[in-house]
């Protein structure tokens, strides 16, 4: 059994564990392009190649995908974090995986310290934890600064969903 998770958005990652005790991480894979805007502004997308590839070698897993944030007042991130979604989406759908949403309090409740709020504490807990759990990606997890991916992933292990 495998179970993936992904943190959505373009600065996510996505973590892969199995019920063998193997893991792997990566980092979402991304490119940077001229916006659609008039002005000239370049935007963040998914590399949905190069997120197949990556998501192939895995497809007889579930795949377990963090909500996207939402919210009015943070448009330019809200719109990066629906686009991702859609990318991502399509690739699973391509895949033909099984999808579950989840909400990142879930996992976080599960795996991260009791009283960690604030978006600079849950990256940290998420980077510690995860470097405790997977001492083999610290460099990676260290250099990107949560581990949240991978979380996600051995949560719904755990739970043996």
């Amino acid at each position: 059994m495998l179970w993936i998770g992904i943190d959505n958005g373009v600065s996510g990652s996505i973590g892969v564990v199995s019920d063998k005790g193997e893991s792997w991480w990566f980092l979402t894979p991304t490119k940077s392009e001229q916006s659609y805007t008039k002005s000239k502004q370049n935007i963040t997308r998914i590399d949905i190649n190069r997120l197949y590839e990556i998501l192939s070698e895995f497809k007889e897993g579930k795949v377990f995908l963090e909500r996207p944030l939402v919210n009015p007042k943070m448009f330019k991130a809200t719109i990066s974090a629906i686009r991702a979604l859609e990318a991502t989406l399509t690739v699973v759908e391509l895949l033909k995986m099984p999808l579950e949403y989840v909400d990142s309090k879930e996992w976080q409740k599960d795996l991260l310290p009791h009283g960690v709020k604030g978006s600079p504490l849950l990256k940290k807990a998420s980077k510690d934890i995860g470097i405790r759990l997977f001492p083999a990606f610290e460099k990676e997890i260290t250099k990107h600064g949560d581990a949240d991916g991978i979380l996600i992933a051995e949560h719904f292990k755990r739970m043996n969903r």
